[in-house]
């Protein structure tokens, strides 16, 4: 069963997640990956913001999985932004 700090930090990630969506809509700079991205660094932000001073609950033991594959994939992300701006040959 889910604690209250579990609820309020998905909660922040969720409006987190919905104001960039909104913002990149705006803007009409939708794109898959710059909305991974920005959610990415809302995720990280959030996890720092809500961290307990003492004692870390089980539930934010799990998030170190998440930040693990998150971060894989924005690896993925920038290298391939890196290989599309780099001339063909190069490598």
């Amino acid at each position: 069963m889910p604690t209250q700090q579990s609820r309020q930090f998905i909660h922040y990630q969720l409006t987190w997640m919905l104001g960039a969506l909104v913002i990149l809509s705006l803007l009409k700079a939708l794109t898959l990956e710059l909305f991974f991205v920005i959610s990415l660094i809302g995720l990280l932000i959030m996890i720092e913001l809500t961290a307990p001073i003492y004692v870390a609950p089980q539930w934010r033991h799990r998030l170190k999985w998440l930040i693990g594959i998150g971060l894989l994939v924005f690896t993925y992300i920038v290298i391939q932004r890196i290989l599309a701006i780099l001339p063909p040959g190069v490598i």
